[in-house]
């Protein structure tokens, strides 16, 4: 899911086929939220299964999700009829649009947006005193599942195709820390593997497909070329995550960020 400026078509039903998995580390998040929010919104939202849970720990709050996929947005709000979804992009929302929340959350989106550091001094300053920013994001992209991606992506015959089509970068947990304690904040920052097993034939390919091989799908519009990439980059990551009798296991880092203003 995405919450800037893209091209990339977004599949709703692809991304909840592994919803269990993908969920957990928002869970993890949320658990450590402190306080009592009035006013939510949650960037980046995609579906909003997730979004939907958090009137369970808070069912008072005044809950927005936001996300810039119509796709996206279309089945959060079929799926939860009864709160707020609309498109939006993350580099320009404003706080004040929405009554300056006193909980900004975002789970597994920014990696998608360029420069989103640069956001957080103008989030964090929308924040009531008490007020808490919180986020979670992939910290894997030294993995398999993205070096091969890297390097299909570059070579000889996908890399006219596929310029262009790189997710930008994120920082590390300490740099995060050091940035939001810089603006006045109490920060909680840490990272989790989950060690996942998946099932099921070219698991880990079927698990990209939901996220990370969006903007290259994106860029292939012709299915034969489309089948051609997806069966060479399916193949480089059956070797590289190989079956087990109990499944096939692929470790997932996840970078977790809770910022409280002072």
């Amino acid at each position: 899911m995405t919450g800037t400026a893209t091209s990339t078509t977004w599949d709703p039903a692809q991304y909840l086929r592994h919803a269990d998995h993908r969920s957990r580390p928002f869970h993890d998040l949320v658990d450590r939220v402190p306080g009592t929010p009035a006013r939510i919104v949650d960037l980046g939202c995609g579906p909003g299964n997730t979004t939907a849970t958090l009137t369970d720990r808070w069912p008072d709050a005044a809950l927005t999700g936001i996300d810039h996929s119509p796709q996206m947005i279309e089945q959060a709000r079929a799926d939860h009829p009864g709160l707020a979804f609309r498109i939006g992009d993350i580099t320009t929302w404003d706080p004040a649009e929405d009554g300056n929340p006193d909980l900004i959350l975002s789970n597994a989106a920014l990696q998608w947006v360029p420069g989103h550091a640069d956001l957080l001094p103008r989030w964090t300053e929308a924040l009531p005193a008490g007020g808490t920013l919180a986020f979670q994001i992939p910290g894997n992209f030294d993995a398999p599942t993205h070096t091969l991606l890297a390097e299909l992506r570059g070579s000889a015959r996908w890399n006219g195709r596929l310029a262009g089509t790189e997710r930008p970068a994120v920082l590390e947990p300490a740099d995060y820390l050091a940035r939001l304690s810089a603006l006045d904040c109490t920060v909680d920052a840490w990272e989790t593997t989950y060690y996942q097993t998946l099932t099921g034939a070219h698991p880990v390919l079927d698990w990209m497909l939901g996220t990370g091989l969006r903007p290259a799908l994106a860029a292939l519009t012709d299915p034969a070329e489309r089948a051609d990439f997806l069966a060479e980059y399916g193949a480089l990551l059956d070797r590289a995550y190989p079956a087990t009798r109990h499944g096939t296991v692929l470790p997932y880092r996840r970078i977790f960020v809770i910022a409280t203003r002072k």
